[in-house]
């Protein structure tokens, strides 16, 4: 386990390297190039695994290593804004997550994670919590996908680059860090869960999910 960390942690730190290296136009650019679209590529394999049909499979192989051929060279062009596309995607991508949980007569996330921590019957201070904490990841989400859309197209890429490549993963955790600590102050210790447990709920909710889905 420890390994398996060590090594995710050292593949996260590479990772943050090249996407600045990328960024600001320095390193090999074929190399910021693959590493910039493999998250992509991956997204729209993990999708088509799920096909039974082993020729779609195929074509989908060739129709992205012809896309990817064909379109290499302005690619080296424009690592930036691939980087940037990949850091606004995922922040929409949460944010609709978080953001459609309050919508309409759907359950926020936070309070279907805590109802797989805590059971079916919880408190209304925890029931107020958990929406008011939806409503702050959602919040955080599209805040910190529009500085990025501000600082890409109005600063330096260096600038643009530290925010979205650097700091994005302090953020997170001053994030999870201002969680932590509004929770003590409005919820008492037997509704608390730790960080551990959180990540396991989170798991499991997306596992449901993704069970829901499948055919």
């Amino acid at each position: 386990m420890k390994l398996r960390a060590a090594g995710s942690g050292l593949v996260l730190l590479g990772w943050i390297a090249a996407s600045h290296l990328g960024s600001t136009g320095r390193g090999p650019m074929d190399l910021h190039v693959a590493v910039a679209v493999a998250p992509l590529v991956l997204a729209v394999f993990v999708v088509a695994a799920r096909w039974r049909s082993l020729l779609l499979k195929l074509l989908l192989a060739l129709a992205c290593a012809g896309l990817l051929w064909g379109l290499w060279p302005l690619l080296r062009q424009q690592v930036a804004f691939l980087y940037y596309l990949q850091h606004l995607g995922v922040h929409l991508a949460l944010a609709a997550l978080f953001g459609a949980s309050l919508m309409g007569g759907a359950e926020p996330l936070v309070t279907r994670m805590a109802r797989g921590i805590f059971g079916p019957d919880l408190s209304p201070r925890n029931l107020r919590y958990t929406r008011q904490v939806t409503w702050a990841w959602t919040v955080f989400f599209l805040l910190n996908a529009s500085v990025s859309t501000g600082l890409f197209l109005l600063a330096p890429r260096e600038v643009w680059s530290v925010h979205a490549n650097v700091l994005t993963g302090p953020l997170l955790g001053l994030m999870f860090l201002l969680e932590s600590l509004w929770r003590r102050c409005v919820l008492p210790p037997h509704e608390r869960p730790g960080l551990a447990t959180v990540v396991q709920a989170w798991r499991r909710d997306h596992e449901r999910r993704r069970g829901a889905h499948r055919p």
